[in-house]
């Protein structure tokens, strides 16, 4: 991990981290703890947040677009609360939504725990909206799926990497390697592990199902571990 002086955002620093280096912290915080399953299948993502960050998640009323946010402390993540809506739907959509939400805030605990440590820290990382005394960070509806209604958000690059990082906790790589086993073909001269554009709307399915997430979750996880654009290369 890398630091660089922060061009944009509420921190004077911006770590750096490479989807490598995402993955191994994810796939160590999971193993430390017991919970990195032997194979593919759920995480269990909120026993997750609590061995891993000594907090039970809780409920509460947030603002529209509010899905939850992460209180933190000089000692890392102090507090998780996640909108209530999500557990009172009852949906397995919401369900799902309630489960990335929980990956989200967590892959903001293993990134950006110690960016609060540091003597200048902002209260908030959107002033205004649920102002209180302690720093946090929130997660926006749009945050987790890109903005799948169209209109591109804003960049944030605490929440691009926290979305890496949920990617990496609830379908950690070398599961969803074993989960597409069948589907994947070994092309180029590296010998690179390719999923064919015939197979990528089945394979989403299947690793939606597989991993219990919503299937935009498994879209962006497949085209993040394996490009559209990589088959096209391989095949010139």
């Amino acid at each position: 991990m890398r630091t660089y002086r922060a061009k944009s955002g509420p921190f004077a620093e911006q770590p750096f981290y490479k989807l490598d280096e995402i993955e191994s912290i994810c796939m160590e915080a999971l193993t430390s703890v017991g919970l990195f399953p032997a194979s593919p299948s759920p995480v269990r993502i909120d026993r997750f947040i609590e061995k891993r960050f000594k907090v039970q998640p809780s409920y509460d009323a947030l603002p529209s677009g509010i899905l939850g946010f992460t209180r933190f402390g000089t000692n890392g993540v102090e507090e998780i609360i996640v909108s209530q809506s999500l557990d009172e739907e009852g949906t397995t959509a919401a369900e799902r939504r309630l489960r990335t939400t929980l990956a989200h805030e967590g892959g903001h605990g293993l990134l950006h725990a110690h960016l609060f440590a540091l003597g200048d820290r902002p209260d908030s990382l959107f002033a205004g909206e649920l102002a209180t005394d302690a720093p946090k960070i929130m997660c926006r509806d749009d945050a987790q799926t890109g903005g799948e209604s169209g209109k591109k958000p804003p960049y944030r690059w605490w929440e691009f990497q926290a979305n890496q990082a949920m990617g990496a906790l609830l379908l950690p790589r070398s599961l969803v390697e074993k989960a597409l086993k069948g589907s994947l073909e070994v092309r180029g001269l590296l010998g690179i592990p390719v999923l064919p554009s015939g197979n990528r709307d089945s394979s989403i399915r299947m690793i939606a199902e597989t991993f219990d997430v919503n299937p935009v979750v498994a879209r962006i996880r497949l085209e993040a571990l394996y490009p559209p654009s990589s088959e096209q290369q391989l095949t010139l």
